[in-house]
């Protein structure tokens, strides 16, 4: 018997939720029109993996407010622990379930246009900059039940935007900590990059507590004509959650969006990485590490769509199963009708280290147009008896050699990523697992 997907909420818990957050007409629009969706859309189908009966629905999104800090010193040390030692120079955002509970921006940055704010400030006071990308191009309500459930519920997030030409140095941090069970959250990240600007993003999710909770979270990036966007994330929520995540890329003409995601939930997950290649010259590089343990099942599905000529694409993950962990890893380059001299690169690396792991690789091309160059590689296996052997023989345990191969698996992709601070917190990540 599957579980009731269905929102449990009303049109009229929906409008007092707007109006309480004092919002513009537009956003109450889209929350109604997304309820309605929900009658008529069915959950999203990731391959090789079946969520009927996953719980996608928490008796509760508005979740009251969090204190708001002065300091980074009264945040929960976990949360302390993720900002790192260069906090003085970061430009950083700390939200508590659906509050931000600390913002700290550079002067510099405010004074050349950049915004960097919480949501709901962004809905208040920036309406006519997030409008227009808010559910824009990149995700859209009707696609599915729960996207269809997250415009009505949206409850937290970040809005970015780096005007025409600004380069931001300083890389903007966001911490996203979730700490009421029993909850829904709906978290909303907008990055918008104008034309030749450029800017670095990273963002750390973490649960506090053991109570079950559903994470549903929405990313869009748009990389106008020569900007240049660095999105990094580690996901680290915990076994009590069940996460759906979709992070959408909208590429223009010689724009480049760089992906680097350390996916290292402990709970059930699907995770969907999408990019569009709309302009000629537009690029993407999209660099996943994940590890499953327990009984946990993941899906993880990465898609790069040619439209413009010259475009580039490259997808690389790796991934390790523990225990009784299953997780598939679905990789799709499309290469449409036109999109001429196109260069589209995947690799997918599973490592099963026990009887009971799944692991299953799917790399899939789909090429519409001649003039193209595009190559796929997969692998999935368990760990080499020699190589465990070899390092045992020298007096190291089975539980140390299983860490030091784990780390070594990983390795070539998480040295490759371009975002310092996510490598650090994604290494912190792994050794926390293979503990």
């Amino acid at each position: 018997m599957s579980v009731e997907t269905k929102i449990l909420i009303g049109k009229d818990q929906v409008q007092a939720f707007s109006n309480k957050r004092n919002e513009p007409q537009w956003l109450e629009e889209l929350r109604l029109r997304g309820l309605e969706l929900t009658g008529t859309t069915a959950l999203p189908k990731p391959e090789k993996t079946n969520i009927t009966n996953w719980n996608f629905q928490k008796a509760t999104f508005d979740i009251d407010d969090k204190e708001i800090v002065t300091s980074i010193n009264e945040l929960p040390e976990a949360v302390q622990a993720l900002i790192g030692t260069e906090s003085n120079d970061q430009n950083l955002l700390v939200q508590q379930d659906t509050t931000a509970v600390f913002k700290k921006v550079s002067s510099d940055l405010e004074t050349k246009g950049v915004i960097f704010t919480d949501l709901a400030t962004a809905v208040r006071d920036h309406s006519d900059k997030l409008e227009p990308y808010f559910f824009g191009e990149a995700v859209k309500a009707e696609e599915n039940l729960l996207l269809a459930q997250h415009a009505s519920l949206v409850n937290g997030g970040v809005f970015i935007y780096v005007p025409r030409n600004v380069q931001v140095e300083v890389p903007l941090q966001t911490i996203f900590s979730f700490e009421t069970g029993e909850a829904t959250y709906n978290n909303h990240v907008v990055v918008v990059a104008e034309e030749n600007s450029s800017v670095t993003y990273v963002e750390n999710y973490t649960s506090q507590t053991d109570l079950e909770m559903v994470a549903n979270i929405v990313a869009e990036v748009y990389a106008k004509s020569g900007a240049k966007v660095a999105f990094g994330a580690v996901d680290n929520l915990g076994s009590n959650v069940t996460t759906y995540v979709v992070r959408r890329g909208h590429v223009e003409k010689d724009a480049r969006i760089d992906w680097a995601l350390g996916q290292m939930n402990d709970g059930d997950t699907v995770s969907e990485n999408t990019t569009h290649l709309v302009g000629d010259g537009s690029w993407t590089d999209t660099k996943t590490v994940s590890i499953g343990r327990g009984s946990q099942k993941q899906n993880f599905t990465t898609q790069i769509f040619h439209h413009g000529k010259h475009s580039e694409g490259h997808i690389l993950k790796h991934g390790v199963m523990r225990e009784a962990a299953t997780s598939i890893y679905n990789g799709i380059t499309k290469i449409e009708h036109g999109a001429t001299k196109a260069n589209g690169v995947q690799t997918e690396r599973v490592l099963m280290l026990s009887e009971k792991a799944r692991g299953d690789a799917n790399p899939i091309l789909l090429i519409d147009e001649d003039d193209v160059t595009a190559g796929h590689a997969a692998s999935v296996g368990q760990v080499d008896p020699i190589q465990m052997y070899y390092l045992m023989s020298r007096g190291i345990s089975r539980k140390e050699a299983e860490r030091l191969v784990i780390h070594g698996f990983l390795a070539p992709v998480v040295e490759q990523l371009p975002i310092e601070s996510v490598k650090s917190r994604l290494r912190e990540a792994i050794e926390g697992k293979v503990k």
